[in-house]
């Protein structure tokens, strides 16, 4: 049995956990690898890659910003979360603000002391990285498509870093981000049509508080439709192996989305919405294991 001591620093933990989005933080390093490993750089050895120490601290360094950008959007969003999400804030509200917020510098200041061992560039760019977040979380994200359009921008932003470090300019990492943006600018969307109730209390200008849901869900539609554009490209004219199972599987979920999206009437059906969308860009995730299973296989074993 645990003490009540272990109890608490259990719960903290989970708390903590809970605030900087772990589980979306574990699924983006697994990302920046797996593109890096696949994409990025294929020819090189599976070794090379795994442990270079440059590429490893782009990830630390990502993940230490990206969960203090986590924080910081979360201490921003308290009063409208207390709303949309009572059951997530009551648990993240087990740490402190002030404890979270020292471990937002913390988090930031530790990313910029290890861009420092890569160049100068790169603490300019997790410098303005860091910058960006906190005036996404502060001012933009309550504006109607500014909002949207900088998350996606941000989210896709650790690929971005990891694309210069490789220095690789091939026409398939552009689709292939283009497919992830449009991807992304769905689900911040979705978000703010789940969310709208808490928007509306506290007078956040989303795009379904400012424009209503039917012209939401109009836009939502232009989006899904506008996906097919990459992934009719990466399927017929790049060299993506068994990654097509995966678009295949896209097209059948956004045609799934639209026709519940259009009867959509409650909170709950945004949420699974969401959900959905959330499935799609984690199962593109591993999704990119499929791009060459012959040279999976070899590299692992």
């Amino acid at each position: 049995m645990l003490s009540q001591k272990q109890k608490q620093v259990l719960l903290k933990f989970f708390s903590m956990f809970s605030a900087v989005r772990g589980y979306n933080i574990l699924v983006i390093i697994i990302a920046q690898y797996l593109t890096s490993i696949y994409i990025l750089a294929p020819e090189r050895p599976l070794k090379e890659v795994l442990f270079d120490p440059n590429l490893f601290i782009i990830v630390l360094a990502t993940a230490a910003v990206i969960a203090g950008g986590y924080i910081i959007n979360n201490f921003y969003d308290v009063e409208k979360d207390l709303i949309n999400r009572p059951h997530k804030t009551k648990l993240d509200g087990i740490v402190s603000q002030n404890t979270k917020l020292s471990l937002y510098f913390v988090l930031n200041f530790l990313a910029v002391i290890l861009a420092s061992y890569i160049s100068f560039r790169a603490v300019i760019f997790f410098s303005s990285y860091i910058f960006a977040i906190w005036l996404y979380s502060h001012k933009l994200k309550k504006m109607p498509f500014v909002g949207n359009l900088v998350s996606a921008v941000l989210t896709i932003t650790p690929f971005f870093a990891i694309f210069i470090y490789y220095k690789n300019f091939a026409e398939v990492i552009f689709v292939h981000a283009t497919f992830l943006f449009l991807m992304i600018s769905m689900r911040e969307l979705t978000k703010d049509l789940e969310n709208l109730k808490g928007d509306l209390l506290q007078n956040y200008r989303t795009i379904p508080v400012v424009y209503g849901e039917k012209a939401s869900k109009v836009m939502l539609t232009i989006l899904a439709a506008l996906t097919l554009v990459p992934i009719y490209l990466l399927i017929n004219y790049f060299q993506i192996g068994h990654m097509d199972v995966y678009f295949y599987l896209c097209i059948a979920l956004l045609t799934l989305f639209l026709y519940i999206l259009w009867n959509s009437r409650r909170k709950i059906h945004y949420l699974v919405l969401h959900n959905v969308l959330k499935f799609i860009i984690v199962a593109g995730v591993f999704g990119i294991l499929l791009i060459d299973v012959h040279v999976v296989l070899n590299r692992i074993l």
